[in-house]
């Protein structure tokens, strides 16, 4: 099975090379950096041989986001060493621009296609040291090739569903050879506890989901328009998905029923779809403001759309009530959910719908600590938010300080773990 996997990803090589470049002209890639995936070289090394080098690959934000408090703690613990840090998202690529610069010894690379070949160059190139692979990323030349040349592997808040186990199960020895690979285990629920001891016998571990250990420093998150948020009553429906706007219109309605004064803000997954969103908005005879960076909101606006990028949080600040989107449309049942722990540590009280399956474990969490509420339609959306908009834009501390506790711990217990696995293999 294994070699059928280097011959298929070999032959559709040039394939993916053509769908990453149709992606650059969409703007789905960075318009100069997109050549890493596809390029040894543009791997564009960077490399103190004087220090062991340790790998992360994370795909995307929220992957990214969860392992800088970790890198952080490993910078705090060893010394000689250095990072290197993969993603394969234009938007984690953008967030770690600014997320980086407070490290001297990080590089952010993009994850190059996991064709034999480049793999194996990269190797070449980078040597890393140890390698930590994050959430579901799981590629069978990175970890062959890690294999092989002998080096640490760890697999971080690992998540195996049942539908992914039974994938896998599928091709049993291939699975095993692959898992087995991992010095390292540590799972982001119990469930993926209970699959991996079935591929691999060696150091498991669950010590909670790490997506919840990222620190925000509320201080450094500015807004604009603190001075409209703070003086105004409203909520923010974030991360919506086409379709939900008008779940979210239709509540808007509902609450000007109660408040006359009320403001809802939008803040879409994708800002290509402002206009659209705008004109949907004029159909319900609604005050809309498409907002743009560095523009402030008048006070006759129902309906704000946000149309920059990495905003969220500096509208969580001042947001006691957030819906989150991508989880009321059925068509995306099984890839629903948007990641909702920042708004939770920002002290947000989070409803979201049925549909979150990429995050249902941290919903889980959320939900056991009265952080968040599933809601099916737009009534029971509406009733939640009168309730809380009563006493005005007034946050529950309990909210954020619950959330940060727990993040506290899950971080102790993993820098643990971790610690020990790194203790013989960067002295």
């Amino acid at each position: 099975m294994i070699l059928l996997y280097r011959v298929l990803t070999t032959f559709i090589y040039p394939i993916l090379m053509l769908i990453i470049f149709l992606r650059k002209i969409r703007k789905k890639e960075d318009a100069f950096r997109y050549k890493e995936k596809i390029f040894p070289t543009y791997f564009n090394v960077v490399r103190n041989n004087n220090c062991k080098l340790i790998w992360f690959h994370a795909a995307s934000i929220g992957e990214f986001k969860s392992i800088l408090p970790i890198i952080e703690g490993i910078n705090n613990n060893h010394k000689n060493i250095e990072f290197l840090i993969t993603t394969v998202t234009l938007s984690s690529s953008n967030i770690a621009k600014e997320e980086l610069k407070k490290f001297a010894n990080v590089h952010h690379r993009f994850f190059p296609l996991d064709v034999e070949f480049l793999m194996n160059k990269f190797f070449d190139l980078w040597k890393p040291n140890i390698i930590f692979l994050v959430d579901s990323e799981i590629w069978p030349n990175l970890i062959l090739r890690a294999n092989k040349n002998n080096i640490p592997l760890s697999l971080v808040n690992a998540r195996i569903t049942s539908k992914t186990f039974k994938k896998w199960m599928i091709f049993p020895s291939t699975a095993k050879k692959i898992f087995s690979s991992f010095n390292l285990c540590l799972t982001s629920n119990l469930e993926t506890k209970n699959y991996l001891s079935k591929l691999n016998k060696n150091n498991i571990y669950f010590n909670g989901n790490i997506k919840l250990i990222n620190k925000i420093d509320i201080d450094s998150i500015e807004n604009l328009n603190e001075k409209f948020l703070i003086q105004n009553r409203f909520w923010l429906a974030a991360s919506t998905h086409e379709g939900e706007e008008i779940f979210c219109l239709q509540t808007h309605l509902k609450l000007k029923n109660r408040y006359k004064d009320i403001v809802t803000i939008i803040a879409p997954r994708h800002i290509d779809r402002v206009k659209s969103i705008k004109r949907l908005c004029n159909d319900f005879n609604l005050k809309v403001q498409i907002l743009n960076k560095n523009e402030t909101i008048p006070d006759n606006k129902e309906i704000v759309i946000i149309n920059s990028f990495g905003v969220l949080s500096t509208y969580f600040k001042y947001a006691k009530s957030v819906f989150i989107g991508k989880s009321t449309i059925k068509s995306l049942e099984n890839v629903g959910g948007q990641n909702p722990i920042d708004a939770a540590k920002l002290g947000c009280k989070i409803y979201h719908g049925p549909y979150v399956y990429n995050f249902k474990e941290v919903y889980e969490i959320l939900e056991k600590n009265n952080i968040s509420q599933k809601i099916d339609n737009t009534e029971e959306l509406s009733d939640h938010l009168i309730e809380d908009l009563k006493e005005h834009q007034k946050k529950d501390n309990q909210i954020s300080s619950s959330i940060n506790n727990l993040g506290q711990k899950t971080l102790t217990d993993t820098m643990n773990k971790i610690n020990n696995f790194l203790l013989n293999e960067i002295q």
